[in-house]
């Protein structure tokens, strides 16, 4: 069996500094925030080349600080994309304000840039780009729009921990960026963690006291806030993992150009890596009008795979209210219908990804592709 993730594999590289970790949480029961949250807050913000980072206990929890941090509330408007998961959108409706989808390029499936101005209103407060399987969105164009009508950028970079844009690493671009620690994800936590990045001293004040309750200090509620805190022991897994992150994002690189050089003859549609970008390859994502069939053959030949995202976020039964409907973003809905996810993960072997590609390519010779 060839795992999508194998959580285990990394784990066991790292054990013995984790335990240790997280035993020193145990023996100063600093359970909530605390040192090692405080130490991991400014570790994580250098890596990303930005001056603050506030955890919080998810990234959806971090895109809804953010926003709010940014002033956004009812009455007014974010742009952003239909293709990712749920939380993008859900974050913005969290606030009060109305979610504004416009298509993603079918090459990077990140936004397109061409199609932002259009949707621009008097009521628009914010873009928030996602950077999609670890691929940086076209940032220079979307904050040279923002700058000219005068709105926030907030990056979704969850996927996208280390990806670069022009040598600069995403979530210290925008106004703010945020990340999400979920366990599969390129860094993740064992358990659940988030945290925005930002060069902001007044958004940092701001996130820092909405994530607990609104406190300036104990006690002293200064906003209406929320529960929304970073564990010590994920600060403390997360500090340790940190430092294996390079190392890990070179390995799903290298991964990732097996997986080019092994589909390169097959015709199947493999990820694009645009040259303004360093992808980290959180998902490596071919594309096929067999999906279904192709993954029940896979599965057949136990090999895991993943669907990263089935139904583009204006098509969900839970956001009809949007007012959306099929045909509105093709490129989404296109995409929505055919990506497919191959196995990656830093430990995933040269010897691994030739029997996936081995498959692909029988697929690709005896199912139609396109």
């Amino acid at each position: 069996m060839i795992p999508f993730v194998d959580l285990k594999a990394q784990y066991a590289s790292i054990k013995d500094e984790v335990n240790a970790a997280i035993q020193h949480v145990l023996d100063t029961c600093q359970f909530t925030l605390g040192s090692e949250v405080a130490a991991f807050e400014q570790e994580f913000a250098s890596y990303c080349n930005a001056q603050f980072g506030i955890g919080v206990n998810t990234g959806t929890s971090a895109l809804h600080m953010a926003l709010l941090a940014a002033g956004v509330g009812p009455g007014d408007e974010v742009i952003t994309v239909p293709f990712t998961f749920v939380a993008t959108v859900a974050s913005i409706y969290y606030t009060g304000a109305t979610p504004v989808l416009v298509d993603i390029d079918p090459k990077t499936f990140t936004i397109d840039v061409n199609a932002i101005e259009a949707a621009i209103t008097e009521r628009t407060k914010a873009i928030l780009p996602v950077h999609l399987y670890g691929q940086p969105a076209d940032m220079d164009p979307i904050l040279e729009i923002a700058k000219r009508h005068n709105l926030v950028v907030i990056e979704d970079a969850a996927q996208a921990h280390g990806a670069e844009y022009k040598g600069k690493r995403v979530g210290g671009l925008g106004d703010m960026g945020c990340f999400s620690f979920y366990p599969g994800k390129n860094l993740g936590a064992y358990g659940e963690g988030g945290m925005v990045v930002t060069n902001n001293s007044e958004y940092t004040r701001t996130i820092r006291m909405l994530r607990d309750w609104g406190a300036e200090k104990k006690y002293h509620h200064v906003l209406k806030g929320y529960n929304f805190r970073l564990e010590g022991i994920q600060g403390a897994v997360l500090r340790v993992k940190l430092k294996y992150l390079e190392k890990w994002t070179e390995a799903r690189r290298t991964a990732a150009a097996s997986y080019n050089e092994l589909l390169a003859d097959s015709g199947v549609p493999t990820p694009a890596e645009m040259d303004y970008s360093r992808h980290v390859y959180h998902v490596y994502a071919i594309r096929t009008k067999n999906r279904s069939k192709w993954q029940d053959e896979l599965n057949a030949k136990g090999i895991q795979s993943g669907i990263h995202y089935p139904i583009p976020v204006h098509l969900l039964p839970a956001y009809s209210d949007l007012g959306y409907k099929a045909g509105d973003f093709p490129n989404a809905e296109s995409a929505a219908n055919e990506v497919l996810s191959l196995p990656m993960f830093p430990e995933l072997t040269r010897a691994q990804c030739e029997e996936v590609c081995e498959a692909i390519a029988i697929l690709a010779k005896n199912v139609v592709i396109n």
